[in-house]
C-alpha cells in the first residue's frame, strides 16, 4: 500500500510539472503574439521606392486588395524583369515560395496563375518596421539572414502565385499591422481598398550602385 502511494504521488508530481510546462508554452506563445503589438514602434524609417532610380510608376489597388496593398506598374516599358529593389536597410526574414507559383512568365504570361505571393521577400528593418515584395519572377537574389541596404536587389518583378499580370505587390509594417506606404518621407495615396485608383510616383531609390545584382 505504502509502495502504492508513493507510486500515485510520482505520477501526480509529473503530471503537474507536465502541466505547468505545457502552461508556460502556451503563455510564451501568447506573448509572442501580443506584447509586439502592444509595445511602440520605433520612428519610420527612410523608406525609398523599391524601384530604380529616377523611374515613375504607378501604384495601384482595387476593391478586395485590402487597405494600403500596393501594386507597382511602370508608366513606360514592360513590366517583367525589372529590379525590385530594397526601400531600406534590413535583415532579410523570408525569400522563397509562399503559396504556389504558377505559371506565368514572359514567354508564357496567360499562363495558369499560382497562389499566395509566388516568390517573395521579408525584411525586417527594426524597430517594428518591415516591408513585403511579393510574385517576383525568379527565386530571391537574398537569402534569409542576410544582410541588405537601401537600393540593394532583391529579385525581378514578375508574376508568380495569385497574380493577373507582371507587377509588384508591396507592403510597409507597423508593428505587424498593415500602414500607409511612405516615400522618401511623403505618403504614397494608397489607403482603403474601396475603389480601384492609381497615383503616379518617382523613385529617389538613388543610393550608390541601386539596381545592381
Amino acid at each position: 500500500m505504502v509502495a502504492r502511494a508513493w507510486q500515485d504521488r510520482v505520477v501526480i508530481r509529473r503530471s503537474v510539472v507536465l502541466l505547468g510546462s505545457a502552461l508556460v508554452l502556451v503563455l510564451l506563445s501568447v506573448a509572442w503574439v501580443v506584447v509586439p503589438r502592444l509595445l511602440p514602434a520605433g520612428p519610420r524609417p527612410a523608406f525609398q521606392m523599391p524601384v530604380a532610380c529616377g523611374e515613375a510608376w504607378l501604384l495601384g489597388t482595387y476593391p478586395g486588395h485590402d487597405d494600403f496593398d500596393i501594386d507597382f506598374f511602370p508608366v513606360k516599358g514592360p513590366a517583367w524583369g525589372r529590379p525590385v529593389l530594397a526601400s531600406f536597410g534590413g535583415t532579410v526574414i523570408e525569400a522563397g515560395v509562399n503559396g504556389t507559383l504558377g505559371e506565368r512568365t514572359p514567354q508564357n504570361p496567360k499562363g495558369p496563375h499560382g497562389t499566395g505571393a509566388g516568390y517573395w521577400v521579408k525584411i525586417d528593418h527594426g524597430g517594428r518596421w518591415e516591408t513585403q515584395y511579393l510574385h517576383l519572377l525568379e527565386p530571391p537574389l537574398v537569402e534569409v539572414g542576410q544582410r541588405v541596404e537601401t537600393g540593394d536587389q532583391l529579385g525581378k518583378v514578375g508574376s508568380t502565385g495569385k497574380s493577373g499580370a507582371p507587377h509588384l505587390h508591396y507592403e510597409q509594417r507597423r508593428s505587424r499591422e498593415k500602414v500607409e506606404a511612405y516615400f522618401d518621407g511623403v505618403a504614397a495615396g494608397i489607403t482603403t481598398d474601396d475603389r480601384e485608383y492609381s497615383v503616379r510616383r518617382t523613385s529617389k531609390n538613388c543610393t550608390p550602385g541601386a539596381g545592381a545584382a
